[in-house]
């Protein structure tokens, strides 16, 4: 039976050109694709302006109302049914698309806003008067005087009334509010200086707000430092490092998470591509990348990072909403983020984060006592000691008994406790835990975690002086690939052969595994290529052997490291403090998690009611 092709017609079709109306409803169902996306394009032309306040009103998700104020250079009169019109901007002259300095420059936001809902935008620029125009449904009306002391006010009603079958597709209220809130957080973060209120006006109430971000000031990273403390909490901004590094042009600057400090999920990181906020799996291929040797795979890293470049050096007009971005030279970004970020965690050395200690005191707060508050003096240091030499003799008759030991206090400290960050071994609980003072308070050691640390970045150190032992194969392995894999692999063989992998082309869609790393032994080497191109194709960039190897190294560290319930010695106590001092990433063990938690004096004695 034959089958008849639905595309084909008893006559031959028409072509037709589409009417200004429906080009805008087509324009806006690319560009406008929630309340949320109006809210970016409205917002972004307000910074473009050169507004240093910009207040946002929704009402029911922005579904029936968006308005959007600002203080920037506004719109003469004569030229607001211009900026209605499609591809009309004053943001370029058209002669060069790859040298755009401002967010917009499609011209095409106003008029798809316009085609779909009810649009009033008023503006008064310097020296002009201020006037009026609205659009329905694509519909213009005349331009009318209006009042409006400067700048600029787009209201937008009844989004997608003109196109209803795009409101059922529409989340609820609260979704879409979530999701305005968002894209004006990311736009808050890249602009310290600009100062944004969101409220939600639903009903007939004043409203309330949703966020607000007062102007920074100060220097970039002072004001960023201050606007990403407010957007992000406060949190992140104790536990943040602060990065800036330039590589061929490009510069990365931010600030990256302790590892302690993760989420679990991908939703706290924020990636700004000169000013804008993007959403390249490059990007954050490269950030998980720089994390993946100190988190395990269910934690994901939390960062704020901008790359700033020459705006020939990368193409934003890769999509409609401008959400993606394509660089001349995608490695060059991909290793700075990478390189800078691992120079950073490296320089933080032991440092974990404080919501580490938080988590512990709320885990040990006391039961309620009332009202009343118990205050005691506390004693010096030198009573303190005698109490400690005291008391000695009563603990150590314990110990047989009980699964904690006291070390003697020495009567001359090493060093000053200043310069011990963790202080000075005072105890071994349960023959895992190292009780250690410091000049603030108390640090807790999980030594097993901490000595699998230590041991693991000395193999690490090892294998990058020595190179990765790589095995040779009596008999090479081939395999077959489609030549566009085949080009994939043999682009990065140099980086597979300093891990140990070589492999050799074979003649058409074939490869010659002929060396292996020694430290995997036997392997699939045809299992592992097909992972590399899958991690390749996903993220653009494959960790897949180092991770292997590094996966056996951690083993290796895990069994050659101090075991649980070990007991310690005040030397070997110390020492390993020490050590961790001195050591990179130390402050979480191979799966991420803290190794040490630092209690201060001050939240111990409030533990106890003492202050």
């Amino acid at each position: 039976m034959a089958r008849t092709n639905p595309n084909m017609h008893e006559s031959r079709p028409v072509i037709r050109q589409l009417d200004d109306a429906a080009i805008n409803r087509i324009a806006a169902g690319e560009v406008v694709e929630r309340p949320a996306s109006a809210i970016k394009e409205l917002v972004e032309n307000a910074i473009d302006a050169g507004a240093l306040r910009i207040g946002i009103d929704i009402a029911d998700g922005g579904k029936t109302l968006i308005r959007v104020s600002d203080d920037g250079c506004g719109i003469a009169p004569d030229d607001l049914p211009l900026a209605m019109s499609r591809h009309a901007t004053s943001k370029i002259d058209g002669s060069d698309l790859l040298n755009i300095h401002t967010f917009g420059f499609r011209g095409e936001a106003l008029p798809s806003l316009g085609a779909v809902g009810r649009l009033t935008i008023t503006s008064r620029a310097e020296g002009a008067d201020a006037a009026s125009l609205g659009v329905a449904g694509g519909e213009m009306g005349p331009v009318k005087p209006a009042a409006l002391n400067a700048g600029t006010t787009v209201v937008l009603r009844d989004l997608f009334y003109a196109t209803p079958a795009r409101l059922k597709f529409m989340r609820t209220d609260r979704a879409e509010a979530q999701a305005i809130s968002d894209v004006v957080k990311r736009l808050a973060m890249a602009e310290p200086g600009i100062g944004f209120i969101l409220r939600d006006v639903s009903g007939d109430g004043e409203g309330r707000a949703m966020f607000r971000a007062d102007p920074e000031t100060g220097d970039l990273f002072g004001a960023m430092h201050q606007r990403l403390g407010s957007v992000l909490g406060r949190d992140f901004a104790d536990n943040a490092l602060k990065i800036d590094a330039t590589r061929d042009g490009i510069r990365l600057f931010g600030y990256a998470a302790l590892p302690t400090y993760s989420r679990g999920a991908a939703v706290a990181q924020y990636l700004f591509v000169n000013g804008r906020p993007v959403r390249d799996k490059m990007l954050t291929g490269a950030l998980r990348a720089a994390y993946f040797d100190f988190l395990s795979r269910d934690r994901h890293p939390v960062a704020a990072l901008f790359l700033d470049c020459d705006p020939t050096l990368v193409d934003v007009n890769v999509h409609p909403a401008k959400s993606e971005v394509r660089f001349r030279d995608p490695g060059v970004a991909r290793g700075l983020i990478v390189s800078a970020l691992r120079h950073a965690l490296a320089e933080a050395g032991h440092r974990a984060s404080s919501t580490v200690a938080h988590a512990a005191l709320g885990a040990m707060r006391p039961e309620p006592t009332g009202a009343r508050v118990y205050q005691m003096d506390r004693p010096s240091m030198g009573a303190r000691t005698a109490a400690y030499v005291a008391q000695a003799p009563g603990f150590a008759e314990l110990a047989e008994s009980f699964s904690a030991r006291l070390v003697e206090v020495p009567e001359e400290p090493e060093a000053a406790p200043e310069t011990l960050p963790l202080g000075a071994a005072r105890g071994q609980v349960h023959e895992n835990y190292i009780i250690a003072q410091t000049a603030t308070g108390m640090v807790i050691v999980d030594q097993h975690a901490a000595h699998e640390r230590l041991v693991y970045e000395k193999l690490k150190r090892q294998m990058a002086e020595n190179g990765a032992a790589a095995q040779a194969l009596l008999i090479p392995e081939i395999i077959d690939f489609p030549e566009a894999d085949c080009a994939q692999v043999m682009e990065i063989a140099e980086d597979l052969a300093r891990l140990g992998l070589t492999v050799e082309p074979f003649g058409g869609g074939a490869v010659a595994v002929r060396e292996t790393p020694a430290i995997l032994g036997e392997v699939d080497a045809g299992a592992m290529l097909r992972d590399i191109l899958d991690e390749l194709a996903d993220q653009g960039s494959s960790q897949t052997v180092q991770a292997r190897i590094e996966a056996i190294l951690s083993r290796v560290a895990c069994h050659g490291s101090v075991r649980s319930g070990r007991r310690m010695r005040a030397e070997e106590m110390n020492a390993l403090l020490r050590e961790m001092e001195a050591t990179p990433h130390s402050g979480q063990c191979n799966h991420g998690r803290p190794t040490y938690v630092e209690l201060k004096l001050a939240d111990i004695e409030r533990l106890f009611g003492r202050t």
